[in-house]
């Protein structure tokens, strides 16, 4: 069994109660609006680290970033990419199990046509009256569960 950290928008902010939920996971994918390079210095000191360029990832650190990621997990196939509606492939037809976005802040996860969409929200700065939150994947061999989580604690408000 395979647990995937999914965190999204830090936009220059990793809270200690991101880095707590993330602990234990065996990789983690950040799906962009980073904002800097020790955001993801961090994150590689917990787990493997796969991050996509979101539209505020400016500079040299963030050219080194990929729009949109495949990731194999053992049978599993994931796509990240930041902003869903620029994805530009089928993700059934590319054999596609999870497709990983960010961009939003609105967490969610959503199963269609065989694809678990998960966008697991915004772990950054508060925006308007959404949710801070975070998430994961599960993976057991070719099976595939997600969910999210709003953080909380004294800095997580």
């Amino acid at each position: 069994m395979l647990r995937i950290g999914l965190i999204s928008d830090t936009h220059n902010l990793l809270r200690p109660e991101a880095t707590a939920f993330l602990r234990g996971c065996h990789h983690i994918i950040h799906a962009g609006d980073i904002c800097n390079a020790s955001t993801l210095d961090e994150l590689s000191r917990i787990a493997p680290v796969t991050a996509v360029r979101g539209n505020n990832d400016k500079g040299a650190w963030a050219e080194a970033l990929a729009v949109a990621e495949f990731i194999q997990f053992g049978e599993v196939f994931a796509y990240a990419i930041h902003d869903l509606a620029e994805l530009d492939i089928d993700p059934g037809s590319a054999g596609v199990r999870v497709v990983v976005s960010g961009h939003t802040h609105k967490p969610l996860v959503e199963e269609k046509g065989g694809v678990l969409f998960v966008n697991p929200g915004s772990a950054g700065p508060r925006r308007f009256s959404l949710p801070i939150s975070i998430g994961e994947i599960i993976i057991n061999g070719s099976s595939v569960s997600a969910r999210t989580a709003e953080l909380v604690g004294q800095n997580a408000g």
